[in-house]
């Protein structure tokens, strides 16, 4: 896909990997949509932006721990931008930010998989009328190789409760999602896919948690750049890729039983299924 002058939403893009890719496709002529919760970081990325591109990107400030933001966010979306070429769901909260204790959002669900994976399945939702209507479009889900089985007894894990067990949720709900939403978007000309993009990469995530960073954002960028502009990929859709190559995601992503129930939960919850 050549970049110039499409538009381009990155969900996540004031810090990290998702500034990275908000920096290059913005050098590569994209027209950049930028998100994030703090306005001082949106700024700064905003400065290399337009230093990149001559080109002052648009801020979309949203807390997507809050469903009614990210329904906003959705909206001023669609009022503000006549298509939109690439949506990447990169934004979401590790193991251990804000701590290890659980908490819940502000609608009640579990923090991680309420940011990480209900917020992204919300906002996709409400901009896919935009995506169909610029085909071709992609959407790149921002997972991990992180991956638990949803207990759809007790999903927001009020029991034995772990950080990483609710990232990783979440991060294969993301998946589970992707899959579901390729097949019903076969020949609408969006396609959607999700990856890994490098094992614990020097991001304030990967240093909130404890672990020892050993991939470079740029590695994790790239891999999300390639599923967002190659063309080996343009028509490919419901795939689980580690960093560029292809791969096996968790096997309860592959259960179609687990994924109807994970999709009927979801449009529950985000308020989807009573439209």
């Amino acid at each position: 896909m050549n970049m110039a002058g499409k538009t381009v939403l990155i969900t996540g893009s004031t810090d990290g990997v998702g500034r990275y890719v908000a920096t290059k496709l913005a050098a590569a002529g994209a027209r950049v949509l930028i998100h994030g919760r703090d306005t001082k970081r949106a700024q700064v990325l905003a400065d290399e932006i337009k230093r990149v591109s001559g080109r002052e990107p648009m801020f979309y400030q949203a807390d997507l721990s809050s469903l009614a933001e990210v329904r906003e966010f959705a909206q001023l979306v669609l009022d503000d931008q006549e298509r939109l070429d690439v949506l990447v769901c990169n934004a979401g909260i590790g193991s251990q930010n804000e701590g290890p204790a659980r908490q819940t959002s502000k609608d009640g669900h579990e923090l991680r998989f309420a940011v990480n994976y209900l917020a992204g399945f919300l906002l996709v939702h409400l901009l896919l009328p935009r995506l169909k209507a610029s085909t071709p479009a992609r959407i790149v889900n921002v997972a991990s190789l992180g991956q638990h089985p949803i207990d759809f007894g007790d999903v927001m894990i009020t029991k034995n409760y772990s950080g990483a067990r609710a990232y990783a949720q979440s991060k294969l709900s993301q998946i589970m999602f992707t899959i579901d939403l390729a097949e019903e978007l076969q020949g609408s000309g969006v396609t959607v896919n999700s990856l890994h993009p490098a094992t614990y990469m020097n991001t304030t995530m990967v240093r909130a948690s404890g672990a020892t960073p050993i991939s470079t954002v740029e590695q994790g960028g790239d891999a999300i750049l390639r599923l967002v502009q190659d063309d080996d990929v343009a028509d490919r859709s419901g795939l689980f890729f580690d960093g560029k190559r292809e791969a096996r995601a968790h096997a309860q992503a592959y259960d179609a039983e687990a994924r109807r129930r994970l999709k009927a939960l979801s449009l529950k919850l985000t308020g989807l299924s009573d439209l």
